[in-house]
């Protein structure tokens, strides 16, 4: 029987080894790390180069926000910053 599995029921997802991936699904996870990684270091150098008065909330807390897979840089992006 194909459908959700019962109530209760615990279900689990088998690890995979990098080399059991297919191609296409590693290239996915390579481009993705490298957008999280290239909006951590757009948002870290914003953050450096910004005055505090700029940033809405503590530095050190959008620091560690950096730091928060993707979210992170989106968050400060799209929050963290006051208009000019």
């Amino acid at each position: 029987m194909i459908g959700p599995p019962a109530v209760g029921t615990v279900v689990t997802m088998q690890r995979r080894k990098w080399s059991e991936l297919t191609a296409t699904q590693r290239r996915t996870i390579g481009v993705l790390a490298a957008v999280q990684f290239a909006l951590a270091g757009a948002m870290l150098r914003d953050l450096r180069r910004r005055p505090a008065d700029e940033v809405c909330g503590p530095k050190r807390l959008w620091l560690g926000a950096a730091f928060v897979n993707a979210i992170g840089p989106l968050a400060y992006f799209a929050f963290g910053r006051r208009r000019q």
